[in-house]
């Protein structure tokens, strides 16, 4: 009669049993549904958006072992995070990002990883 029962119950014998049952089905999806609301509130704060791109600051010399990498979430706030490599060590920066703008000073190359990051989808 009805198949959306498990195998290991027995089908409803009657309306009223259809009733209850249908009930319990609706309070199941209210849970479900609200399950999926918190964890959508949550997403927005997760990283959604990455941009990256390799450059090279020093003209003429070595080749794109630096970086530029913007991390984004739904609203596009995060961190945009640099790595300039030379030959004597390796310099990291990280500058915050609120609503796609720091307000730090930023090189071009952290401008087009985040501009990267927000054409992602």
């Amino acid at each position: 009669m009805i198949k959306f029962l498990k195998k290991n119950k027995q089908e409803p014998k009657n309306l009223k049993e259809i009733l209850i049952y249908l009930e319990k089905l609706e309070n199941s999806l209210k849970n479900v549904s609200q399950e999926i609301k918190k964890i959508k509130e949550k997403n927005k704060f997760s990283v959604q958006k990455v941009g990256i791109v390799r450059f090279n600051p020093f003209e003429g010399v070595g080749s794109d072992q630096s970086f530029s990498v913007a991390l984004l979430n739904e609203e596009n706030n995060g961190v945009v995070i640099t790595s300039l490599y030379n030959r004597e060590g390796n310099r990291i920066y990280g500058k915050p990002i609120k609503k796609g703008r720091s307000s730090y000073s930023l090189s071009k190359e952290e401008l087009t990883a985040i501009e990267k990051a927000q054409n992602t989808q």
